[in-house]
This record gives structure tokens, sequence and C-alpha cells, in this order.
């Protein structure tokens, strides 16, 4: 129970990796926060966690709105008094390259993906400043570190989540607070399977996703929230600013 007394919020947990992470921290004894635009997605996951015997609630957030960022974090201060730890999870894709991708649907990726960790971030660490400790771990991905095909405005969110916390990692660790981010590979989630469907062959894309990378498979959400929980961890305390790929090899080659 290495989280028991913490509060723990994970955005965009209502689902895939957040909703594996949420899960993760509740079994390690943290009250969990479900902050996602989705309150019914929210609310069911949070009533599964406290189904198990954990703590949590749902709290309705969209993380590329400054006030809603806010409020939420007020709601921490008010109830709690404090907040351990963020995980900056939420986000969005978008199959397609420069040219056929409209401003509208970039600014919304980088809306959701890269500005709302920057809110959320924002906002945190005055809270968590209070206690002088507290961890942040940025969810980004693969598509960070290296260029993919056709996914243009999500690879450049990605990329920038890794210099926001390379960048929030020296401004803040004189606070006592940590900042490292987590790189997944293309993991089996409802994202990645809608994503998959919308091709030819499903079949045919899926393999193609497992057979680029020397592990020969997707990663499952648990695998990547193992990696949340330790860089979140009293363990890995003296990580900051570290970037952790979880990709089945991908990177590597």
């Amino acid at each position: 129970m290495q989280f028991e007394g913490n509060v723990v919020v994970v955005t965009g947990a209502s689902s895939g990796i957040g909703r594996a992470a949420a899960l993760a921290f509740a079994r390690e004894g943290a009250s969990v926060v479900i902050a996602d635009t989705d309150t019914a997605a929210a609310e069911k996951a949070a009533a599964e966690i406290r189904g198990l015997g954990g703590k949590a609630e749902a709290v309705q957030t969209d993380v590329a709105n400054e006030d809603s960022v806010r409020s939420m974090v007020s709601r921490m201060d008010a109830r709690w008094g404090r907040l351990d730890v963020l995980v900056n999870n939420a986000g969005i894709y978008l199959q397609a390259d420069a040219v056929g991708t409209a401003l509208s649907a970039w600014e919304s990726v980088l809306g959701v993906n890269l500005t709302g960790a920057f809110l959320c971030t924002k906002h945190a660490v005055p809270l968590m400043a209070k206690n002088a400790s507290g961890a942040i771990v940025n969810v980004a991905s693969e598509a960070g570190l290296v260029g993919i095909r056709n996914q243009v405005a999500y690879n450049v969110s990605k990329a920038g989540m890794i210099a926001l916390t390379r960048s929030c990692a020296l401004d803040f660790a004189p606070l006592g607070i940590r900042v490292n981010c987590v790189c997944p590979g293309t993991t089996d989630t409802p994202l990645v399977r809608a994503a998959v469907s919308r091709s030819a062959d499903p079949a045919a894309a899926r393999r193609a996703l497992e057979q680029v990378r020397p592990a020969g498979r997707l990663g499952d959400p648990a695998e990547i929230a193992a990696a949340i929980l330790f860089l979140s961890c009293a363990s890995a305390r003296y990580a900051t600013g570290a970037v952790l790929s979880v990709d089945g090899g991908y990177t590597a080659q």
C-alpha cells in the first residue's frame, strides 16, 4: 500500500491507460480522482474502483479549459488540502499529415494533449508545493520520440509533452516536485482499437502494428500503468526529468 494516504489525479482515466493507472493507484491505497470530460464513463470507472474496495471519485474536467482545470484542483484543495500525484494522461488522436490536417483539428489535438498537460501542471504545482513534495507523470508516446507517418498533430503534441517534462523537472525540483514522462508504444486501448477499426483491413492493420516492434505485440494498459506507478513512488525519488520508453523495443531500432 505504497500510496496509502495519497491523493492522486489521473486525467482521461475513464478508459485505457488512464483507467489502468487509476485502478493500480487505488490498489496501492490512494484516493484517486478520475478527471475526465465524459462524466458517465468517469463515474463508472470510479464506481468500479469503489466496488473493489478502493477510494475514487469522478470529477468532470476539460483539461483544455483553464477554468475547468482550476475548478478541479480547487476541489482537491478543499477536500483534502493536498495533491500528491498528477498523471497527465488525457489525450486524443488524429490521423492526417500536415496538408490534410485542418487548423481546427491541429488546435484541438494540441489543446487536449499538450495544453491540457500544461494547465494541469500549472494549477497542481502550487497545491503540491504546500507539502513540499509531489510527482507529476506525463503520458507521452513513442510518437514523441520518433516520426510516425500520417499523424503529425499527435506526434508534435507528444514531443511537446517530453519538452514540457524536462522543463518542469528543472523548474520545480527546488519545490520537492518531480516531473517525469512515460512514452508508451502502441497499446491495446479503446483509442487504438478505434483507429485500427477505421482501416480497410483491421486485422492486417493490427498485425502491422505488432510486427514493427521487437516484442511482436501491442502493450497492455496495465504494463504502462506499472511504469507510471514506479515513477510516482518514493522508490523513484531520485528520478526527475526522466523519459521512460515502454514500447516493446520500437524506439530501440
